[in-house]
This record gives C-alpha cells, structure tokens and sequence, in this order.
C-alpha cells in the first residue's frame, strides 16, 4: 500500500456505499442484468450478467450525499493520474475539472469493487484488488512521500479525525494514522497528538520532501496563529518516509510555546481550511505588514510572555507609529482600531502601561509583578486581530491612516 491516507477514505467511501445500495436492493430496487452466451463443449449456453455499474453509476448522486464521499473525493484530487484510470476502466468521457474528473474516478473505483455481483456486502478481498489496481495505475514509476509532525496546542472535536487543507496537507488525530510513530502520537498528556501530515507524490528516485514539509508545516502554524487565540507550536523533530518504507526523523526546529489546547470545532473546518488558502495567497512579500507579522511570530516563540513585550510592541510600533516612539501615537491609535468608544480610554492606559513595562524589562528591574503575562497576551491579541484583519483585506493597508481617520471623526463629535 502506497498511500494509507487514500486507502483509509476509499474504504470509509466503499463501506458506506456498500450500506446503502445493499439496503436499496433490500428495499425492492432491480438489479439489471444482460444475457450472455458461454460456450461449452458443442453447446452454448447462456447465462445472466448483472449490470452493477450501470446500477451504481444510476445513483450516484444519491452516494455523493454520504458523509465520506466528499473526503474521498478530495483525496483523490490531490492523485495526478486519476485520467489514466477512468481510461483503463473504459470511460470514454473523461471530465477536465479536477473535482469531476475524481468524482468519475471514484464512482469508476466502486464500480471495480463491486464488478459482476449482485449483492453489496463489503467484502475486503474485492476492495483490496480493486484498490492495488488503482493505487498501481496512480502511482506507477511514482510514490508517495509523507512527513508528520506533532501539531502542538491544537485539539480537533471528538467526531473529527481529519481536516484536509489541500495540496496534500492535512490535520489528523494521531491515533487515526496507525502506523506513525508513537513519538509523534503521544506527549506527556493522555490525548493523541494532532498531526500536521503532508502527502507528496513524486518520482521514487526524489529525496523525502523536508525542506517543502518545513515551508508548508511554517506556514500552517503561521495560519493557526492567526485564526485563533491560542499557544501553537510544531514538534522540533518531524518524521518522513516514502510509501511503506521505514520512518526517518527530520530536525524541523523549535517553534513555539504551547500553553492550553484550543479546540478547533466541526463547525469552524471549513473556515479555517479557507484561512490557511487565503494567508498562502496573500502572505506579505516585504514592507511593514510582513516585518510585523514576523516579530508577532517570534513574541509567539519566546518561552515567557514577558519576554515577547518588546516584539509585540516593535510590531505595533512599524504598523501605527511610524513616526517614532517619541511621537507617543501608539496607545491611541492602537485603542481606535481595537476598541469601541467606551474601552478607549482603558486600552490606551493599558498600552501606556505596556509601553512603561518593556524599560523596566530591558534594564533588568522587571520584577515579577502579578498581571503582567495577561498585560502582554492582551497586546498580544490586539496585534494578532490587527494582522489577521489586515491580510483579509478587512482593514486597509493604510492602518496609521485608518486611525487617524477615526480619531478625528471621534474629536469631532460634540
């Protein structure tokens, strides 16, 4: 087996399909079949054929509704050579969009399980043929190359095994993958590690993909870090291997200090699976945007909040102070943006305070006082929502502009 991610869908995909049409053919549903001439010896005879493609093919719109169809489908996109198959299947139609032309793949795969019976029980052996034929037409002179890696600070919903991110990237509850290794599954707590697992399918003579894995896994933690408050980090050590070949670590580096488990719900797949695309798309190449984003990326990674002030602040200074810290414009314009009118005042004195806050920590006299962590995670979060505003477009480039703006049409109201 080459891909164990696609095999597991498939087989969610077939067993549940193999429920429905068994109980539509229990529910009186015709199978149709064909009259076929045998021979033997001196005599033909004739036999019936049943027609089950014709019979699946006819309600495969009833099969797209099943709750594993969509995942197998999107599995599927990712393969390349999904044509190849639907021509060795006989198809003569081949779809040009990705998305139909894998929906076609996958109504042509159960069609191959199920080929010249008349009755729907799931049956291993025909799914396991049907799918080496498969995997042997995918991936001929090709592999499938995997690196995980422990998503740390991330929980899914208790019914959530998986979250596709496309192009081969995925969240995945650790016990789901069970062949991976224990290293990565399991931390010092009794919940499985959620992975961050990356599929490539390359030439078998490529070299496992780690520098790609280290890109993609940076900018998932990128794109978490963004999405939802929270403490993410990456495992410093990933693992890769090509098909069913033996696990390699990778050294992928520290990144991070994970603190509390944010859950990421059923409900919010779909967003963040969107999110990640759209900071993929429009991660800023350079200018102030992109320097902010990285200092908030290195306050994320110092091992204690005090120790982040001045990064969150130095990223707060470029994007509203341009003009210098002596201008003392930052606590006001911070508190327009993130503030309604009436926490204005207390924003501002909390910036202010902030601002106080980072001498006494670069001359060594910080002294522990309590409040200070949740000082620097409240910076922290306005930092984060000004970013994540401004890289969806919902803020305006122009953020010292923007406040500006709001703080003159505040004075002048009477």
């Amino acid at each position: 087996m080459r891909n164990t991610v696609l095999h597991r869908l498939l087989e969610g995909f077939t067993v549940e399909a193999s429920g429905h049409l068994a109980a539509d053919t229990a529910g009186g549903a015709e199978m149709p079949f064909e009259v076929v001439e045998q021979r033997g010896g001196s005599a033909s005879l004739y036999c019936y054929r049943p027609l089950t493609g014709d019979f699946i093919r006819g309600r495969m719109p009833a099969l797209a509704a099943l709750s594993s169809h969509g995942p197998a489908v999107a599995a599927l996109i990712e393969c390349e050579a999904t044509d190849v198959y639907l021509s060795e299947q006989g198809e003569t139609r081949i779809p040009t969009d990705p998305r139909a032309r894998a929906t076609a793949a996958l109504g042509a795969f159960l069609c191959a399980v199920f080929a010249e019976r008349s009755e729907f029980g799931f049956e291993p052996a025909h799914f396991e043929s049907a799918y080496a034929e498969l995997e042997h037409t995918l991936y001929e002179g090709h592999c499938t190359a995997t690196v995980v890696a422990p998503v740390l600070g991330v929980a899914l919903d208790p019914d959530t095994t998986e979250i596709q991110l496309g192009d081969g990237l995925s969240l995945i509850r650790g016990d789901v993958l069970g062949d991976a290794p224990d290293e990565a599954v399991w931390g010092d707590g009794e919940e499985p590690n959620v992975l961050a697992v990356l599929a490539v399918h390359q030439e078998r003579s490529s070299r496992l993909p780690a520098v790609s894995a280290r890109s993609r896994f940076r900018r998932l933690l990128t794109a978490l870090r963004l999405f939802e408050r929270g403490g993410y980090a990456i495992g410093p050590v990933a693992w890769a291997r090509t098909e069913a070949g033996n696990w390699r670590p990778v050294a992928i580096g520290a990144s991070g200090r994970p603190r509390l488990l944010t859950l990421i719900r059923a409900t919010q797949e779909d967003e963040l699976r969107a999110f990640c695309d759209l900071v993929t798309r429009r991660r800023p190449g350079g200018g102030e945007l992109s320097w902010a984003l990285a200092r908030f990326e290195m306050g994320c990674e110092r091992l204690a909040p005090f120790e982040a002030l001045t990064d969150y602040l130095l990223a707060l200074r470029a994007l509203l102070e341009p003009e210098g810290p002596s201008s003392g414009r930052l606590a006001q314009r911070l508190a327009v943006i993130c503030a309604p009118s009436e926490q204005r005042a207390r924003l501002s004195e909390r910036t202010a305070r902030a601002i106080a806050l980072e001498r006494a920590v670069i001359t060594g006299l910080h002294n522990g006082e309590t409040g200070v962590d949740a000082l620097v995670d409240e910076l922290s979060e306005h930092l984060r929502a000004i970013l994540r505003d401004a890289l969806c477009g919902h803020l305006d480039a122009d953020l010292v502009g923007v406040a500006d703006d709001l703080l003159a049409s505040a004075a002048a109201i009477p």
